[in-house]
C-alpha cells in the first residue's frame, strides 16, 4: 500500500496554510509531519481522513480497496479523545467497532494491550487525561485499519504510555500498516520527516 499526496494546498478562514505540498509513504514506514505551530500539520491530517478538503493537489491511495476512500481506510487520532463518558471503557470500543464497521479485533486483547483493560467497566467520564489517551490507541487496535493518522498521539501520556504506544506504532508498521503523524517531538519509532513551513 501507498499513499500519496500531490500539490496539496490548505485555505483557512481565508488564509493559506500550505501549497505545492508533496509526500509519499508506503505500507511499512511512518512519516513524521514537522512544523511550527499553525503550520498546517493537524490541517493535513484532516484532509487525509477526509474532515477538511484540500483547496488543491489530490490525494492517492495504491494497492486499497478501490470501492473505499483513503478515510474509510484510516483511523484518525486527533488532539480530543473520541468517547462517549456515560459509556464504559469497552461499551466505547463496541460502539466504535459497529460505527466504523470493517475487521475486528477481541475487544478484551485491545484493551490489554493498550494498558487500561483495569478500567474496563469504568464510565469513561471518570478517566484521567492519559488514560482517554489508552482508550484512543485500544480504538486502533479493536478494528484493523492499514492507515493510522496520528495528531500528537503521545499527548497526554507518561513516560510508560509513550513507550507503550511506540510499541504499538511499530507492530503496526510490521504488520504492512503506514503511520502519518504530527508531532513536535520523537515518535519513539523511526520515521522519515516531513516539514512544513508556515506562520506560528
Amino acid at each position: 500500500m501507498k499513499l500519496a499526496g500531490r500539490g496539496l494546498a490548505c485555505v483557512r478562514g481565508g488564509r493559506g496554510v500550505f501549497s505545492g505540498l508533496d509526500f509519499d509513504v508506503s505500507g511499512t514506514q511512518a512519516l513524521a509531519v514537522t512544523g511550527i505551530n499553525g503550520a498546517g500539520k493537524s490541517s493535513l491530517l484532516r484532509i487525509l481522513a477526509g474532515l477538511l478538503q484540500a483547496e488543491a493537489g489530490s490525494i492517492e491511495l495504491e494497492g486499497g480497496d478501490p470501492e473505499r476512500s483513503v478515510a474509510e481506510h484510516a483511523h484518525y487520532l486527533g488532539h480530543r479523545d473520541p468517547l462517549k463518558p456515560a459509556l464504559s471503557v469497552r461499551e466505547n470500543l463496541e460502539f466504535w467497532q459497529a460505527f466504523l464497521g470493517g475487521e475486528r479485533a477481541d475487544i478484551a486483547d485491545s484493551l490489554s494491550r493498550a494498558g487500561i483493560s483495569h478500567a474496563a467497566e469504568l464510565p469513561a467520564v471518570v478517566l484521567s487525561a492519559g488514560q482517554r489517551r489508552r482508550l484512543s490507541m485500544a480504538r486502533l487496535l479493536a478494528v484493523k485499519r492499514p492507515i493510522w493518522l496520528l495528531d500528537e498521539p503521545t499527548s497526554a501520556l507518561d513516560a510508560e504510555g509513550q513507550k507503550l504506544f511506540a510499541s504499538l506504532m511499530m507492530r503496526h508498521l510490521d504488520n504492512g500498516g503506514l503511520i502519518v503523524a504530527a508531532t513536535h517531538g520523537f515518535l519513539g519509532i523511526e520515521a522519515r520527516e516531513l516539514r512544513i513551513g508556515g506562520a506560528a
